[in-house]
């Protein structure tokens, strides 16, 4: 397989894609994975790479492991990339959610030990934030952005508030907010013409304004890290625009935090750019399922296992 390069963006997971084993292979057989995860270890002050490996499942998808564990396999494997492949820098990154902070740190925006501490925190933030304010999300499948913000407006209350949280494809939108007005939203957003309304297993109102009550703290959290330049173009989450300092990237995942994460228009940015190949670092292939549905004309590859660098060769 031959990837030009120029024409290839990583793209970096967000949470959903963890699963028991996640980076075990590439540890094993590679040792600048093997020393990223022991790096990891030793920064967090427990065996976080254990819990990756050998579970249990329950442990690993507490938010405060979930984040740090997603963004470890990422950094590893990117970390890996780039010993083999050192003349190979890809064009533009762009990452989900937490998937952010692990493309800003393959830009080299964040070092290794700053991202892994702000992830674990962003982790202990939110979930307190879903002790504080319970709130809870739902997956819509088969509206549109318009009609689907037009159903959360309508759904809300000053008290009670909806909104879209992730905008992952065409057809797939996950809305966010107080456990009442998203009940109300699912049943506007069937009324509206969805074909499915589905309530996900959580109690954290992710990118919502029931993060409000950390969002403080986590504005202090990014402030107190250092920012450095840009190595590599990163597309925000919050605008779907290429991040091109580190102020921008410090204001993006502020603001991250009560804002959509809108990855269909930063794919569709992507393609604009000229981006034909997207190699997915770290756990799972879920954005590349999403690509393609928002571009034809995407390639996929992963990145997280050492028979995905076999191919890349």
């Amino acid at each position: 397989m031959n990837l030009n390069i120029n024409a290839t963006a990583f793209i970096f997971p967000g949470q959903g894609s963890q699963a028991v084993g996640m980076g075990k292979s590439l540890a094993e057989e590679h040792a600048s994975a093997r020393d990223a995860f022991s790096e990891a270890d030793a920064i967090l002050g427990f065996s976080l790479s254990t819990l990756m490996w050998n579970g249990p499942d329950a442990e690993l998808n507490d938010t405060v492991n979930t984040q740090p564990a997603l963004f470890l396999h990422s950094i590893a494997s990117f970390r890996t990339f780039s010993r083999l492949f050192p003349d190979l820098k890809p064009a533009v990154l762009a990452g989900h959610s937490l998937g952010e902070l692990s493309a800003l740190t393959a830009s080299g925006a964040l070092s290794f030990e700053d991202g892994l501490r702000l992830v674990r925190k962003r982790g202990e933030l939110m979930k307190r934030a879903g002790e504080l304010a319970p709130g809870s999300m739902a997956a819509i499948l088969g509206v549109d952005i318009p009609t689907l913000d037009k159903v959360c407006a309508e759904a809300s209350s000053a008290d009670e508030l909806v909104q879209v949280a992730n905008d992952n494809c065409p057809g797939q939108v996950v809305i966010s907010g107080s456990k009442p007005a998203v009940e109300r939203a699912m049943v506007g957003a069937k009324a509206a013409g969805a074909k499915r309304a589905l309530p996900l297993a959580v109690s954290i109102a992710a990118h919502s304004p029931l993060m409000a009550s950390i969002q403080e703290e986590w504005n202090q959290a990014v402030d107190s890290i250092t920012m450095n330049t840009l190595e590599i173009p990163v597309i925000g989450n919050v605008h779907a625009s290429i991040l091109k300092t580190a102020d921008d990237a410090r204001a993006d995942i502020k603001a991250q935090m009560q804002s959509r994460v809108r990855w269909t228009d930063s794919v569709k940015l992507m393609s604009e750019m000229g981006m034909r190949s997207f190699v997915e670092v770290g756990t799972g292939s879920v954005l590349g399922g999403l690509v393609k549905r928002i571009i034809s004309e995407g390639v996929n590859y992963p990145l997280g296992n050492p028979q995905d660098f076999s191919a890349l060769g």
